[in-house]
């Protein structure tokens, strides 16, 4: 069967410009402002999603990378979310579009650097399939490869003991990505499926819906607007903050990222659990968040070569969010009916995310943080696993 291979859009939304420093494994990054990140993945046509996923890049548009790591490393989303020492036995899986023939490699290159346990295929804690649970892969895209490099990553810096099933669908379709969803439900062990992807808004669609199981996914990181499968009600839509060091008690503070994708569909249903949300008629997003912008970014490592650059790279977007939220769910092992529900019955066991905005917007809850839920971050961030 013929793919359609999407590439990374050549005029790619930029913030302002900087090279990153170097941090130490574990140690928060110089929270610079003006750094430049561009997507990995092009917008979709009609039936295909484009991934999440955004890498800070220098003055000539590609990728920053270097030999040591930049950017928030596992022990700091921890500690930002009040997951460390937290363990399960239970799985996250990751839903992608493409190979990336690095995966298992690169992943041990980054538990490595951060002095967490081993996740290998050899070991039982990695799997690696194509969307229906074989063992031939689909074809290499780079731009793909490094939203799974993101994904494996964040999935282990928010939950370490978790074992991770990486599907790999055929293509960017909702077709090919919905059969990849429906598989991962069907495995043993499989808590939550993050999806960190997202197309125009649709209407529902029964791959996504899987009681007992937490399926996230971003909102997208265009600012004000909605995406699907976020839109769709089963789904937990995660939204996306600028996370930044504090001298208050929590030793955060948070924001709303102005990439962040938020709104309400006008194509499914509101859930009954939104109650909170009297301003929309139609499903709500986001739900919760989590960090997603470049400029306050995640380390990453990837060594696919992505415009001919790998190693370590700073990464933001909502396709940051949706895996570290599907760990901390999977860290619960809450997820009996709805999971998304959860949150909506105990908003206080979130940290509320109170300030920034992304974009203009009537009425402003729509895309602009203010006290309880609001559009960019929902109901607020993770604060260990009480709301989950």
């Amino acid at each position: 069967m013929k793919h359609l291979v999407l590439t990374a859009a050549a005029g790619a939304t930029l913030l302002a410009a900087t090279v990153l420093p170097t941090t130490s494994a574990g140690a928060a990054p110089a929270q610079a402002s003006g750094r430049h990140s561009a997507r990995t993945c092009a917008a979709a046509p009609a039936g295909y999603a484009a991934c999440d996923a955004r890498v800070v890049v220098d003055n000539s548009g590609k990728p920053v990378a270097n030999a040591t790591p930049s950017g928030y490393g596992p022990a700091d989303i921890q500690s930002a979310y009040k997951l460390a020492g937290l363990t399960t036995g239970s799985a996250v899986a990751i839903v992608d579009a493409y190979n990336d023939p690095t995966a298992a490699a690169d992943l041990a290159v980054y538990r490595s650097q951060y002095g967490l346990p081993a996740c290998t295929v050899a070991g039982g804690c990695l799997r690696i399939t194509n969307q229906s649970g074989g063992s031939n892969l689909p074809q290499t895209n780079a731009g793909w490869a490094t939203e799974i490099s993101l994904d494996l990553d964040m999935v282990s810096a928010a939950c370490p003991s978790c074992k991770i099933l990486l599907v790999e669908a055929g293509s960017a379709s909702f077709a090919n990505l919905g059969a990849g969803v429906n598989y991962a439900a069907t495995q043993s062990g499989v808590k939550a499926i993050s999806n960190s992807y997202g197309g125009s808004d649709t209407a529902q669609s029964s791959a996504y819906n899987h009681p007992g199981i937490a399926v996230t996914a971003s909102t997208g990181d265009s600012g004000y607007g909605i995406q699907s499968p976020a839109s769709y009600d089963a789904v937990v839509a995660v939204g996306g903050t600028s996370l930044t060091r504090a001298s208050n008690s929590r030793g955060w503070s948070e924001s709303a990222w102005s990439g962040a994708g938020s709104g309400c569909s006008t194509l499914n249903a509101k859930p009954s659990w939104q109650t909170g949300v009297t301003q929309c008629s139609g499903k709500a997003a986001a739900d919760v968040s989590a960090v997603a912008d470049p400029n306050t970014g995640v380390a990453v490592y990837d060594s696919t070569s992505y415009q001919g650059r790998k190693g370590w790279q700073v990464y933001g977007g909502t396709s940051a969010s949706s895996p570290i939220v599907a760990g901390v769910y999977a860290l619960s092992g809450n997820t009996s009916g709805y999971p998304a529900s959860i949150a909506w019955g105990n908003p206080s066991g979130l940290n509320d995310v109170s300030s920034g905005s992304n974009g203009t917007c009537s009425p402003a809850v729509w895309c602009t943080s203010g006290a309880g839920w609001d559009g960019p971050t929902g109901l607020g961030t993770p604060n260990g696993t009480s709301s989950f």
